[in-house]
């Protein structure tokens, strides 16, 4: 491969010294083109014609199999594969067996490398492996390699890289960030992919490992205060140095090595194998550990290269990534780290609780991206939006810069009400909270000015985790939570597991409809010991104080009964110990629209009640608000939303019993203003949207715009949205968001 001969040149030579060593009548090389086509390249064996003329989509046939799921196949009956696609320009009519691996290079499939045999056989696990490293070594010659021209198509592939492109995601983090791209993962060819010294590259393997940890020690220490204060990015750092020092991982590059591979390319290899493996797992938490390590493998190159990936790095960079890992993050976060995309992100991934812990703009989804992306060009992104521009033309970041010099203002000028009690300004008491779930999240209960918490995820903690947490750890954890409310508040959700929040260890098992499924309290209480086990270190942690718990997901009140039954058990036994709450308040979730027509006798169990406005809305329009085909399908300020909302609100006053609404709909000032027109005094959002909201609370004349909202409802017709109406109003009242 390293010799000055041409790209097709050596090809050739691959493919008839590969067939010759693994004693294959055929061998073959495909190699990925743009629109996801595979294209044969060079061949031993089949007809030379057919090279550059036979094509396969990814996923067609064997080869176009082996691409899609980056994985190699081992077929002693190719032909008779279901996968199998006949192409006759080929003449492989012949060939029985087929061993088909993928050639990776940092996560991407950039070909597939085959060989066949007449005979019916199934290749050995060293002749895979030896396929394996030779489509490692191809994989670095296939990235130089370029496609055809095609004439005409030339133009348009090319303007197509200046031009304006948006994503659609959806914000982890809240914020906007503008700024040059920074790719993550992009590495340099490997210099070498054979060792002529396996003992010296077994030293150097052994000196850059303890040098990867010794580095990381020191990059932890000097990030604790950026993280101080947060029991759960400290946990989330102690999961990253186990996965760091797994034996496993740098057993397997070990073996690589004294196999005959460079230290780099073993890492590599292993690296590919993980990728590989991971695209078939289904749990989405153990999809997730893929990027601590990937973070790791990283970081090893890095020493064995002499370097660091973060280095020379623009100020304010946008980082595009598929996926990363929690010390990453604080590497880029200290070269300039404006604003984060990862193509992969989820909200209980390790980076994305640390990108909240640094308040770092957060971006999750928007496939394709990351390959969009050049290196330095211009990119917005905008988490709150969820919305990414790659190229954003001049008007539309002049706009921009606009937005975010007046958002600057405004933040300073609504810090100024964080002390200031929410009251309208025709006199309305308005109770005004702020969701949590992490202990990082504590520190903003006084600075953002909430009343206390109106929605603690208490199951956050346990995915942050990565399992079920000790007993004496989560009643300390809960205590702290306590603690750090004082006087105010605190609205206990017990855990919401189930749908998108999968733990690992724990049998959720395949769902056609998760969303719909098995999740919440159904979890609880067909898995009453663990429901009890959280009850009991809730009940200990607020012992002489009083606990208010309630919880996901009622569909009937005979399942709030029973939740309040276990939950009484464990009060009376904790009371004869002398260790209970001096008042318990039991409350439900309201989020799933069978319970509006059971609201008597729901209001004669619950001691409160607080609305779920993301699961309500996903379950009353039965539309999928993870699905960014629906995002701006269905409107929470229409018709039926609010006639809902102000029926459980007219039923919850009539029983004296409090009513709250926490989720998305209640963090935005327009939304939030429709909710208090209907009727509810209590709303629950993200620490960053109390100041809005209290700022428009105390701007607003609450009598006037509940008779406005009354008549706009009475008038709508067909479901439609009154968002036009209601801003229109805002406005003209003097409310501006």
């Amino acid at each position: 491969m390293a010799e000055a001969e041409a790209p097709a040149a050596r090809l050739a030579a691959l493919v008839r010294l590969v067939a010759d060593e693994l004693a294959a009548e055929v061998c073959s090389i495909y190699v990925m083109r743009p629109g996801e086509i595979l294209e044969l390249v060079a061949t031993e064996g089949l007809r030379q014609d057919a090279v550059h003329r036979t094509r396969l989509r990814v996923g067609e046939g064997i080869v176009g199999t082996v691409a899609a799921e980056a994985r190699p196949l081992n077929l002693p009956d190719a032909q008779n594969h279901p996968a199998f696609a006949y192409r006759p320009e080929t003449g492989e009519e012949p060939f029985a067996s087929m061993l088909a691996v993928p050639l990776l290079r940092a996560g991407r499939v950039l070909g597939v490398l085959a060989v066949q045999t007449r005979e019916a056989r199934l290749y050995t696990e060293p002749e895979v492996e030896a396929l394996e490293t030779v489509a490692m070594l191809l994989a670095e010659l296939v990235l130089g390699l370029r496609p055809p021209p095609r004439d005409r198509d030339e133009v348009p592939r090319a303007l197509a890289g200046t031009l304006p492109r948006v994503f659609e995601g959806v914000g982890l983090t809240p914020g906007i960030a503008l700024g040059p791209a920074v790719r993550h993962g992009a590495r340099p060819p490997l210099a070498a992919v054979l060792a002529t010294d396996p003992a010296a590259e077994r030293e150097r393997l052994e000196a850059a490992v303890a040098a990867m940890h010794a580095g990381l020690d020191t990059l932890l220490a000097g990030s604790a205060g950026l993280v101080s204060g947060s029991a759960e990015t400290r946990e989330v750092f102690e999961a990253y140095r186990l996965i760091a020092a797994d034996a496993g991982w740098l057993a397997r590059i070990r073996d690589a090595v004294a196999a005959g591979l460079t230290a780099e390319a073993a890492v590599e290899r292993e690296l590919a194998e993980l990728r590989a493996r991971m695209r078939r797992v289904r749990d989405a938490y153990l999809r997730e550990r893929l990027a601590d390590l990937e973070d790791a493998a990283g970081r090893l190159i890095d020493h064995l290269a002499g370097g660091s990936r973060a280095e020379g790095l623009p100020q304010g960079f946008i980082l595009l990534a598929r996926r990363l890992g929690p010390a990453e993050l604080l590497d880029y976060h200290g070269r300039g780290l404006a604003g984060l995309l990862l193509e992969e992100g989820s909200p209980t991934a390790h980076a994305t609780i640390i990108a909240r812990a640094l308040e770092v703009p957060l971006l999750a989804g928007c496939r394709g991206a990351v390959d969009s992306a050049e290196e330095g060009e211009t990119v917005l992104l905008d988490a709150e939006e969820g919305r990414l521009i790659l190229r954003p033309e001049s008007e539309i970041v002049s706009g921009y810069e606009a937005a975010l010099a007046a958002r600057s203002a405004r933040r300073a000028a609504l810090a100024e009400t964080a002390t200031l009690p929410p009251m309208t300004a025709d006199g309305v008491r308005v109770s005004v909270l702020m969701n949590a779930g992490l202990a990082a999240d504590l520190a903003q209960l006084d600075s953002c000015g909430a009343e206390g918490i109106g929605l603690f995820r208490t199951e956050i903690a346990w995915l942050a985790r990565g399992g079920l947490p000790d007993p004496d750890a989560e009643e300390a954890f809960y205590a702290r939570v306590v603690e750090a409310a004082g006087a105010r508040p605190v609205l206990f959700r017990t855990i919401d597991l189930g749908g998108d929040k999968l733990l690992p260890g724990f049998p959720h098992g395949e769902e056609e409809n998760p969303a719909l499924g098995w999740r919440s309290l159904r979890i609880g209480l067909d898995r009453p010991a663990m429901l009890r086990r959280q009850l009991r270190a809730l009940l200990r942690a607020t012992a002489g104080r009083t606990l208010r718990v309630m919880f996901p997901m009622v569909t009937t009140v005979e399942e709030f009964r029973a939740a309040k039954a276990i939950l009484r058990a464990e009060t009376a036994q904790l009371r004869r110990a002398g260790r209970a709450p001096e008042q318990v308040l039991v409350g439900a979730m309201l989020e799933v629209p069978a319970l509006v027509w059971q609201l008597p006798a729901l209001l004669d169990e619950a001691d409160f009640l607080s609305i779920g406005s993301n699961d309500l809305t996903q379950f009353l329009f039965a539309a999928d608000r993870g699905n960014p085909r629906l995002a701006g399908r269905y409107d929470f300020l229409s018709a039926p939303v609010l006639d809902l909302l102000a029926e459980v609100a007219a039923a919850a006053a009539a029983a004296s019993v409090p009513l709250s609404l926490c989720g998305e709909a209640a963090s935005r000032p327009l939304e939030a203003l429709a909710v208090l027109g209907v009727g509810i005094r209590a709303v629950s959002m993200p620490a960053s949207a109390v100041p809005a909201v209290k700022a428009m609370v105390r701007g607003l004349d609450l009598g006037a715009f509940t008779r406005f909202l009354a008549g706009l409802r009475r008038s709508a017709h067909g479901g439609r949205s009154l968002r036009a109406e209601i801003a229109a109003w805002a406005r003209d009242h003097g409310l501006s968001f």
